[in-house]
């Protein structure tokens, strides 16, 4: 029996002392409020109404459960409205500084579509690291190593036009033609170099490492490969200097430079989701996957790798914590 649904057509009929004009309230035949109030009644083991008058009056035992029935009526209304709220309430995802506004407005489009509220903020790795474990976000899109990511977005070198300080016009190699370290090497003809600009967002061991570790066997200087202090400086100085920025294709084009792979080395970002509840991360993963892999700038037609969504977990407290 739906006890909350009983009791509902219970107070409904009482306060209008009439099957007919309580069941017209609630919508219902009067037939099924009939049946319900019975079932009631054979639940709580005495009559509610007393059926010898025309009028439908409560038994001394229905005046007595009166007002615990309205107020269990009033809490499943209560609870109704907050469930409400509650999905409304937005799911706080943080992603990679990198997103464009266009990749993440579509991206919240979908999710609202899929009647799912996102609230979407960007951070570099470390940041978001530091918010979902302070709970200040649901969900993020965290930077793990290629091998064990469901989106790898393989990464290259962007410069001004030419790439390599030149224009078109003068020779330049096509966008497409990978770049070797080693021709950036100084040398006595050209004794300023360019840096290789590494930006905030692949400032992780699995990047940055195996760059400065192909820029060593390059016999590049150590200063032109750097960890650059944001995206901006790090365009700025490729504009400007023709200096390269370590990028994705996607943020090359966006930034107006052109882009070309490494020879020496294979570097790619990779992406999974972390949330405190796995149902978020799964919902984020499998429903808004292709629209969150444009947003990180994965190449078209690259699969999604199905790998284990990372859960949160809080550390149990020991006995010596109690």
């Amino acid at each position: 029996m739906d006890l909350v649904s009983a009791c509902r057509i219970f107070v409904s009929v009482a306060e209008r002392g009439s099957f007919t004009l309580g069941a017209a309230a609630e919508r219902i035949p009067q037939s099924v409020a009939s049946r319900r109030i019975a079932a009631l009644e054979r639940h709580l083991g005495q009559p509610l109404f007393d059926r010898t008058t025309r009028r439908a009056a409560l038994t001394v035992f229905g005046r007595d459960l009166i007002v615990p029935a309205k107020r269990l009526v009033q809490q499943a209304e209560a609870l109704d409205h907050h469930a409400k709220e509650a999905r409304l309430r937005p799911l706080t995802l943080a992603v990679p500084e990198t997103c464009n506004v266009r990749d993440l407005a579509r991206l919240d489009a979908a999710a609202r579509d899929a009647q799912v509220v996102l609230d979407i903020r960007t951070a570099d790795p470390v940041r978001r690291a530091e918010w979902l474990r302070d709970k200040e976000v649901r969900a993020v899109v965290e930077a793990v190593p290629p091998s064990g990511a469901a989106w790898v977005v393989p990464l290259g070198m962007a410069s001004r036009a030419g790439g390599d300080g030149r224009t078109a016009a003068e020779g330049a190699a096509p966008a497409a033609h990978p770049i070797r370290l080693e021709s950036l090497r100084p040398s006595r003809a050209e004794p300023t170099y360019r840096r290789v600009w590494i930006q905030p967002e692949d400032d992780v061991p699995y990047v940055r490492d195996i760059a400065q570790r192909a820029g060593h066997r390059a016999a590049l200087l150590p200063a032109q490969i750097s960890v650059a202090a944001s995206l901006v400086a790090a365009a700025g100085a490729a504009m400007r200097a023709g200096d390269f920025v370590l990028c994705s294709a996607r943020q090359a084009g966006d930034l107006g430079l052109t882009w070309r792979p490494v020879a020496d080395a294979s570097l790619a970002r990779g992406y999974a989701v972390s949330a405190h509840v796995g149902d978020d991360a799964l919902l984020i993963r499998d429903l808004l996957g292709p629209e969150l892999a444009r947003a990180l700038g994965v190449p078209a037609g690259s699969p999604i790798t199905t790998v284990p969504v990372q859960q949160s977990i809080e550390p149990e407290a020991s006995d010596a914590d109690a």
